[in-house]
């Protein structure tokens, strides 16, 4: 489920030149070919070593299985079938790539000969990192090849695109895998046309192949078989150390969550305690990293007894674990906690993606049930209305839930090495391809980064559980149908929801798109603050005061989204103050502030307890 920025530093690569190669440390210079083979030569005879020895240490666990990938082809077979029905269209199209192609070639052509450089016929999007490296621009053959890349991926995209009477779902599809697969040819991902890689093998004399050869060898390991990239470097973080470190304690817990109970900073409090209920495809402290970015820490210092939700890693004990046992050992046992540790039976929650969803169907049943005790709701970047889900819903058709179905009834639970791919599919050329670039290829270690160390931590989803939640909400969007979904013998209204809402989204949302967050604000029937944050489903909501991103108010929610956006206000700072400025006024009034066992329930263990420390491949 998840967005970042990549980072890289120098790893082991060697500084020296090659030698003979004269103007190899040049950007725009063209390696010695000959040299660079005699390297290959050497690197391949180290490799299998490497090779041998990483196999050597396998142990004979039945050899190295990938799981079956999606079926796909069914909607390939669709689209060629459409296109052919109307060949002059893909004619028209392979006419336009040849014209694109000569006028490159002569404009190349002419710059080899010293003539003038001329406009490129294509750039890349400006937030494309894959061309970076001036020699893509200077060198006129890396330049040929850029131009080269960007016009056929930009043809193949619009080719099948543009192809007539596909259903919405087979569309989606191919569009999506036509995208995988131009990412994954891009120049920039071989050895022989990236120039910065060829600069460093060059002048390292292949150290950085070898190296990355390591490296990959570490992450197949790692994976145990399956390659598990890494991201960041994993020894530089502790949980409790440096990311989830905000004092506090567990003070209540069951087999699906530990409540952990923060110590205040201030003599004061609001008198309602906050709950927070982070989703538990990921673990919580994705609002609690660094002090300084640290959303849990900040509440805390805005005056609020915070009460955070952090889920169990679950195994195949908790399999048939479902949506609705979430629901009561989740917010609700949550709720009767915070009244047993406090004293206070009301609270503000705080729900956050898949929280957030859980957050809505859990108030849609505390109406039904005349419980008032939610006296706020704020949903961040949360989805009830699935219509427009995204690229999410291409996993969700027949097939692919059956398959994911038959996979899960094997272990009781959905491998979060399968959920990590997935969101990592999303953004493949910041969270695949990058990495693939400074790891194995330029032979660097990935950079220390919290947000990606939290990114790698990934959790198991119960069978039971996930299954309900693809099929009654992407597959079928019943949640957002008044009475489509039954928990606890009560059938889901969210009309009936009159809790005062504040709903934040963010504006390049690649997981929840901003647009279908929206639809929510026609839903419920309590007063509703929508705002929108820039950036994306990460950066967007953890984005604290001073920080680079801003973002858009209305006082009025019209019922289409790009109304709304047309008549916003665009702010520079955070929307965190915007949002306490809101809540406050849910707060209660003041009270002397509260620590962690003053009330009935008394403390565990320290925060941030010990579900959150269990990882997925342990």
């Amino acid at each position: 489920m998840k967005e970042s920025k990549s980072g890289s530093r120098a790893g082991n690569t060697s500084s020296r030149s090659a030698a003979g190669t004269g103007q190899a440390s040049r950007p725009d210079a063209i390696p010695d070919l000959a040299e660079l083979s005699q390297q290959m030569a050497g690197i391949a005879e180290r490799s299998q070593r490497l090779v041998a020895d990483f196999l050597s240490r396998q142990g004979g666990d039945g050899g190295i299985g990938m799981a079956d990938p999606m079926s796909i082809g069914a909607a390939f077979f669709e689209m060629t079938a459409r296109m052919m029905s109307d060949p002059s269209r893909l004619v028209q199209a392979q006419l336009s790539l040849w014209q694109d192609y000569m006028t490159l070639w002569q404009r190349t052509a002419q710059r080899f000969l010293g003539g003038q450089a001329e406009p490129p016929l294509v750039e890349p999007a400006p937030e494309d990192r894959r061309f970076r490296d001036e020699s893509w621009s200077n060198n006129a053959l890396f330049d040929y090849v850029k131009q080269s890349y960007l016009l056929s991926a930009r043809w193949l995209q619009g080719v099948v695109k543009n192809v007539e009477g596909l259903d919405e779902s087979t569309a989606r599809k191919v569009d999506f895998y036509t995208r995988q697969f131009v990412d994954a040819i891009a120049p920039s991902n071989f050895v022989m046309t990236n120039p910065e890689v060829l600069r460093a093998t060059i002048e390292s004399r292949g150290e950085n192949l070898v190296n990355g050869l390591k490296n990959l060898l570490d992450d197949l390991e790692r994976g145990k078989g399956r390659l598990a990239i890494s991201m960041t470097d994993m020894t530089a973080f502790k949980i409790g150390e440096n990311v989830a470190a905000t004092p506090g304690k567990v003070v209540y817990q069951n087999d699906l969550i530990q409540l952990i109970q923060y110590a205040p900073t201030t003599e004061t409090v609001k008198r309602r305690p906050l709950l927070i209920i982070p989703p538990w495809i990921n673990k919580f402290y994705v609002l609690d990293l660094r002090p300084q970015n640290s959303f849990i820490r900040w509440a805390v210092t805005q005056g609020h007894t915070v009460f955070v939700i952090s889920w169990v890693n679950p195994d195949e004990r908790l399999a048939r674990k479902s949506f609705e046992d979430y629901m009561r050992e989740g917010p609700l046992a949550a709720l009767d906690a915070m009244e047993q540790a406090t004293g206070e039976r009301e609270a503000n929650v705080v729900g956050y993606c898949l929280g957030g969803t859980l957050l809505a169907a859990t108030l849609a049943y505390m109406a039904a049930k005349r419980d008032s005790r939610v006296k706020s709701a704020t949903f961040l970047v949360t989805l009830v209305d699935f219509k427009e889900a995204g690229e999410l819903s291409i996993f969700i058709d027949e097939e692919q839930l059956r398959s994911l179905e038959e996979r899960m009834e094997k272990k009781g639970y959905l491998e979060a090495r399968d959920m990590h791919t997935t969101f990592n599919m999303l953004r493949a050329n910041d969270l695949i391809w990058s990495f693939v670039v400074n790891n194995y290829l330029l032979g660097k270690q990935p950079f220390p980064f919290d947000l990606l160390y939290w990114n790698a931590d990934s959790t198991r989803m119960p069978a039971a559980m996930h299954s309900f939640y693809l099929r009654k909400m992407y597959q079928q969007n019943l949640l957002a149908q008044p009475r489509g979904i039954t928990l606890g013998g009560v059938k889901i209204d969210l009309r009936k929801v009159k809790t005062p809402a504040f709903l934040l989204s963010t504006r390049e949302d690649h997981i929840a798109p901003w647009r279908s967050t929206y639809a929510a604000t026609q839903l419920y029937s309590g007063p509703v603050k929508f705002a929108l944050s820039a950036s994306g489903h990460i950066a967007g909501v953890i984005n604290p005061p001073g920080s680079k991103y801003g973002h858009w108010e209305n006082d009025k929610n019209p019922p289409d989204a790009e109304e709304w956006l047309a008549g916003a206000t665009s702010h520079q700072e955070s929307w965190w103050p915007v949002w306490e400025k809101w809540i406050a006024r849910y707060g209660g009034g003041e009270v002397p502030a509260r620590q962690p066992g003053d009330g009935k329930l008394k403390p565990i263990e320290d925060a941030p307890g010990s579900y959150v420390k269990v990882r997925a491949e342990d």
